[in-house]
């Protein structure tokens, strides 16, 4: 017997976009059917600072989903980033409850709940828990200890935090569009499940998601998530050094760098020449793209920096054999590849979304690389795996550690 098509939403709430992708779950797999996006107004880095534009935008892209989809979207999978997001990786021991030493699935949970025991701020709240490896006595690298007998329990987790209040306006904000949220999931790990593969997960990657207002890294080992850091700047900071330095509008800098921004200056000709709109009614004025460049190349070279320093103080620089995943809207700028090997010396690719059918043309782009994410989480998860959060919490339970449904209750 076929089994039943499900629909799953995903809303990509960005600090320069909001798109929303509609997909139908079925036994054949994963089939996208609607795709929306909106320019976004309201969001800073990844925070709501005006309510009413934000909801106003989230109407928009998911109205123009759902005309494709011919389907009612009632809930969507939501992502969160921004530069409140910290995390960090924590240990819980527990004792095998069992007289025969059998280790049962209420052990798993209990272990997990001893690694969340961690002092956070009041004014922060765990989105995520998800567990790196299991150890079972003394051995180690365990992905699923359930039937497996031992004395003590340990497990290793990695805790995202996010603040309470940014994670609030979000959810109202996706309220207010007559929406519930069914699930708030950090942006990296929802690209992450987009386009990379499970080798380049076991062998060690970073994915660098560059969005419009931050930089997201995550970095895999061993089938795991080790590691997530957000990287304060973004393709508006790109943005925003050239409306400066060319004195010309936000918007004509935007374009500008779309459509002859390129990221590494030694690959663009100086003969290259395009015009520049002036601000405040003065003239139009002609310079090169090699100039253009060389005003983007610092600050991308700064945010890889900024990421690459992170990765070598985590100490996991000589175990990533699968080098550096690019994926976002600012990993399409020219040369970015090639200026992204120069700062980490290891191998670099841009990462699109794979794994989906339907429409997949019209997501096998980097800058749908966490809207397809969400859908896919959100078919696997209504599906009863959590499979964003490794394969050794495969057969947990529904939300056994990442039931966020029961903070929104207490968020309203």
């Amino acid at each position: 017997m076929a089994q039943a098509t499900r629909t799953f939403a995903g809303l990509d709430i960005g600090t320069t976009k909001i798109s929303c992708i509609i997909a139908d779950h079925t036994s054949e797999g994963i089939r996208v059917v609607g795709v929306g996006t909106a320019p976004s107004e309201g969001l800073r880095r990844g925070a709501v600072v005006e309510l009413e534009k934000v909801v106003a935008c989230i109407e928009r892209a998911v109205e123009e989903a759902e005309r494709m989809a011919g389907v009612t979207v009632k809930g969507v999978y939501a992502g969160i980033a921004g530069d409140h997001i910290r995390s960090i990786n924590s240990r819980g021991v527990v004792a095998v409850s069992r007289k025969d030493n059998e280790i049962a699935q209420a052990d798993v949970d209990r272990v997990v709940e001893a690694a969340k025991a961690i002092a956070i701020p009041m004014d922060r709240e765990i989105i995520h828990v998800i567990p790196q490896e299991f150890i079972v006595d003394d051995q180690d690298g365990i992905q699923n200890p359930v039937g497996m007998s031992g004395v003590r329990l340990e497990a290793e987790v990695h805790i995202i935090t996010g603040a309470v209040t940014s994670a609030k306006n979000i959810c109202r904000a996706i309220q207010r569009a007559g929406l519930k949220v069914y699930d708030l999931v950090l942006e990296p790990l929802a690209s992450s499940l987009a386009v990379l593969d499970d080798d380049e997960k076991k062998l060690g990657v970073v994915l660098l998601d560059i969005g419009g207002g931050t930089t997201d890294l995550a970095i895999h080992l061993d089938g795991s998530i080790r590691h997530t850091h957000i990287v304060p700047f973004g393709g508006t900071n790109v943005t925003s050094d050239i409306a400066i330095g060319l004195r010309t509008p936000i918007d004509k800098a935007e374009a500008i760098k779309l459509q002859h921004g390129a990221a590494l200056a030694s690959m663009v000709s100086a003969e290259s020449m395009l015009l520049v709109p002036g601000v405040g009614g003065r003239g139009d004025r002609e310079i090169s793209r090699h100039t253009l460049a060389s005003m983007i190349e610092p600050r991308m070279e700064e945010i890889f920096q900024l990421a690459n320093r992170e990765v070598r103080k985590q100490h996991f620089a000589e175990m990533l054999g699968g080098g550096v995943v690019l994926t976002g809207g600012a990993s399409l700028l020219p040369g970015i590849s090639e200026l992204a090997e120069q700062v980490f010396e290891m191998p670099v690719r841009l990462g699109s979304p794979r794994g989906v059918g339907g429409l997949s043309e019209n997501v096998a782009d980097p800058r749908h690389a966490t809207g397809v994410g969400l859908v896919l989480q959100g078919a696997q998860t209504e599906g009863g795996t959590a499979s964003l959060f490794t394969d050794h919490s495969a057969q947990a339970p529904r939300g056994r550690s990442f039931d966020i449904r029961s903070w929104f209750a207490n968020l309203f």
